[in-house]
């Protein structure tokens, strides 16, 4: 991945060179009609769900047509496609696009300052210079999904509040049930990256992003990354996940967690209803919050998911960007997939009622500095630690396995070299 990459950088550079803030020219007559091409991640239901999308769409907007691709390895092959002008109209940011890039490879949608009033996520997410590039198809609490009967099965029916508690139960599970305590979902990757949805749930603070991006040692004892990644590779290294962790799948997952098989796995909230859709009963499926309390209690950090955005190549804008707006104001994407609707008026959705009960406190983080936008992520991905990609996590299941000859100390302490080392280069 590496070369499509630096490609991306480039290319980033020349594009911004060229276009200046984001392309002035709507590259079409400003009229919405004609054909749209929208990228999705959503191999499952793009032949069921979106579908009805479509229709829907089209017949609000006669004269319009949307074609759909949906992509497997989404992340890694739109990344390529970027290196060119051909990434549809309509397409998910992908996590790689650092804050700085946006402006060389989507239309701005509008302002924070417009959009704040009546949609959540903007503050912070996918913006850079005051302007909006992407709107969230849905938005996440942060925790993990797991099996309420399998849990209860071994005698845990409230939710960890320490890592160790965390052990323990899986240590329970696995000695009282059939089950695979927690699965990492190692060969697909990206669900590893998941676990970086934990940052900010660990400390409660709404300025975890901004401090990590100002820290030599994400990796020291008690800081969040050493209590997320700790938690990772000492579940690991107890044989509390799946024995062969190079031969998981995704979608086959879903159905092991949803009858029983699988008792756990730490992801996003979007996932509750992909699970409950596999179990028998969607009462089997429940949501709780990273096991950690800062100040007595639970957090869990709200945030959008992947955002739709405009390319800024496309050939028809008027309709690209009917099509984000109707997805996020009309579709009921985010309440239908149980996720939080990126509409401030729209209300939370029952999936979370787990974190409800737990009394978690969600919090949003807070918008970086001018100038400081994305800026931890720019740090991981230029020294090879892409915080969401699941990749570098991927080298702690295999040293925690045995795989890798590392300790978890010599994990963390050349994890800390490379952040603090890309820090001081970017500075």
């Amino acid at each position: 991945m590496k070369k499509p990459l630096a490609g991306l950088l480039a290319l980033a550079a020349t594009a911004l060179a060229l276009a200046g803030c984001g392309g002035d020219d709507a590259g079409d007559d400003g009229k919405i009609g004609g054909a749209i091409t929208v990228l999705t991640q959503r191999t499952d239901i793009v032949n069921t769900v979106f579908q009805d999308y479509k229709k829907k769409f089209e017949a609000k907007y006669p004269g319009t047509t949307v074609k759909f691709e949906a992509i497997t390895d989404y992340e890694g092959e739109v990344r390529v496609r970027m290196n060119t002008e051909d990434y549809g109209d309509v397409l998910l940011i992908p996590n790689s696009v650092n804050a700085d890039q946006l402006p060389a490879f989507f239309e701005p949608l509008g302002t924070v300052d417009e959009m704040q009033g009546k949609y959540r996520f903007v503050r912070t997410e996918q913006t850079f210079g005051g302007k909006v590039y992407g709107l969230a198809i849905t938005g996440n609490a942060q925790g993990y999904v797991f099996n309420k009967k399998i849990w209860t099965q071994a005698g845990v029916t409230e939710p960890p509040k320490t890592p160790q508690e965390f052990l323990d139960a899986l240590k329970a599970i696995k000695e009282k049930t059939g089950a695979t305590p927690l699965y990492t979902n190692y060969k697909d990757g990206w669900p590893l990256g998941q676990w970086e949805g934990a940052r900010g749930s660990v400390s409660g603070d709404p300025d975890a992003a901004i401090k990590l991006a100002k820290d030599d040692s994400p990796w020291a004892p008690g800081k969040e990354h050493f209590i997320i990644d700790s938690l990772l590779y000492d579940a690991v290294q107890a044989g509390y996940t799946e024995a062969d962790p190079t031969t998981t799948n995704w979608e086959q997952s879903k159905g092991l967690l949803g009858t029983g098989k699988i008792a756990t796995m730490m992801l996003g909230s979007w996932s509750v209803v992909q699970m409950q859709q596999a179990a028998p009963s969607a009462d089997d499926i429940g949501y709780w919050p990273f096991p950690n309390q800062a100040g007595g209690k639970f957090h869990t950090v709200v945030g959008g998911d992947y955002k739709n955005a405009i390319n800024i190549h496309s050939k028809n804008k008027a309709t690209a960007r009917a099509w984000i707006d109707w997805f996020t104001d009309e579709s009921n994407y985010a309440t239908d997939q149980g996720g939080v609707s990126p509409v401030k008026s729209a209300g939370m959705p029952k999936t979370l009622a787990g974190l409800t009960a737990a009394q978690t406190e969600f919090i949003e983080l807070n918008p970086a500095p001018k100038g400081e936008e994305g800026l931890a992520e720019k740090i991981g991905n230029a020294a090879e630690i892409a915080l969401y990609d699941g990749k570098y996590r991927q080298g702690i299941v295999d040293a925690a396995r045995g795989a890798k000859n590392q300790s978890k100390d010599e994990i963390f302490t050349n994890l800390n070299k490379k952040w603090s080392n890309t820090r001081t280069n970017l500075k």
